[in-house]
């Protein structure tokens, strides 16, 4: 699988348990990268997705149910259980610190940095997507 997550320096996913990866540009730039491919993601998610509805996929075990190439959209969940899974990752960095409630525990030193892109966000000035292979 292919997980895409949403961090602050800290490897913060959320904040005061609410979401960090709500971000327009964000999600536009999610679904160019990713073509015409379904992203998989639970119920939590959904609300991001509401203009690509016919490129989602939302049940409660998506990352269980994931196979290879699938793009699972993670906010909330550990993703260490499914660390033998994870070929690739493509990590949204917000570049800024915030009180987490929820970590990124996943450790990026067992795969490699294949590319780094900077772009504007609506709600940040600069977002880093960092995309990594095992």
């Amino acid at each position: 699988m292919i997980a895409v997550v949403c961090i602050d320096d800290k490897n913060g996913m959320t904040f005061n348990r609410r979401r960090q990866s709500r971000d327009s540009k964000l999600i536009e730039d999610l679904m160019r990268l990713t073509g015409e491919k379904q992203i998989r993601m639970k119920e939590y998610s959904r609300s991001l997705f509401e203009d690509y509805p016919d490129r989602i996929s939302v049940s409660d075990t998506y990352l269980q149910g994931a196979e290879d190439d699938d793009i699972c959209f993670v906010e909330t969940d550990d993703l260490l259980p499914f660390a033998e899974k994870i070929q690739g990752l493509i990590v949204y960095r917000w570049n800024r610190h915030y009180p987490s409630s929820t970590k990124f525990t996943l450790d990026l030193g067992s795969y490699h940095l294949t590319r780094t892109e900077e772009f504007s966000g609506s709600s940040h000035d600069t977002i880093t997507r960092e995309e990594y292979e095992r």
